[in-house]
């Protein structure tokens, strides 16, 4: 089953987007006892909302907003679960792995391929924090506009899916040529939502400093006369333990 735009067989029907009943009162009993005495430790260090919007490698005329919640475990290294709204009904549909530039000019080349650069996103106001105050998010851009990010979908919820159905997608960043721009469409319905500008954002940001080097392995797609990444799911050999003596 390849990662594309074919819907795959066998998708559950449901009047709602997900299948499933509604839930139960001793559900919700169970979830609130959980939440007062777990931890939950991994959720908590979620710091940061961000809305800005992906496009599929294997056909990138599929764009969607994405909201991306982000835990920092150190300076060099943010993780990201991204959800197709800010909803609380959101659908998990992807993580991101966004880490500096120092950290990726280590990578292998053929790992680098599979990520893609930032740069364009922050300084054409695609990337926003909503209802964050624009001199709290600068220093933060001013980092972001250097790392590059490995983000996978696993529910594809643009084409209809409403289960998470196939291979995961690998999912590429808006960039200022071609098949990268982002449909004006999809960012006014973003501006109007939040009551932002992104044009005013992309003036604001006009000192945010360029990277001196965006690593030409990242955004693939722009060097490889139109060539994205698909998955296919293929039946492969187990590795069995040896048996025991």
């Amino acid at each position: 089953m390849a990662s594309s735009d074919k819907t795959p067989q066998g998708m559950p029907t449901s009047e709602s987007h997900t299948p499933g009943t509604p839930m139960k009162a001793g559900q919700h009993v169970l979830d609130k006892g959980a939440q007062m005495l777990q931890s939950l430790k991994p959720v908590k260090q979620m710091k940061q909302h961000v809305c800005t919007f992906a496009l599929y490698s294997h056909d990138m005329t599929r764009q969607i907003e994405t909201h991306h919640y982000i835990t920092r475990l150190n300076q060099d290294f943010l993780q990201c679960a991204v959800y197709d709204s800010d909803n609380s009904d959101a659908h998990l549909i992807g993580i991101e792995y966004i880490v500096s530039d120092r950290i990726f000019e280590a990578l292998p080349p053929e790992e680098q391929k599979l990520w893609h650069s930032h740069a364009y996103e922050i300084k054409s106001g695609m990337w926003v924090n909503p209802r964050v105050p624009v001199m709290i998010q600068k220093p933060e851009l001013e980092n972001i506009a250097k790392s590059y990010g490995k983000f996978w979908c696993t529910w594809q919820v643009d084409r209809g899916d409403r289960l998470p159905l196939g291979a995961p997608a690998l999912m590429m960043s808006p960039q200022a040529v071609n098949l990268g721009i982002v449909r004006p469409d999809l960012v006014q319905k973003r501006d109007d939502k939040y009551k932002i500008s992104t044009d005013s954002l992309k003036q604001s940001r006009l000192e945010i400093p360029e990277p001196e080097w965006i690593n030409p392995n990242a955004d693939y797609w722009k060097q490889s006369f139109g060539k994205g990444f698909a998955l296919d799911i293929e039946p492969t050999e187990m590795k069995l333990k040896a048996p025991f003596p």
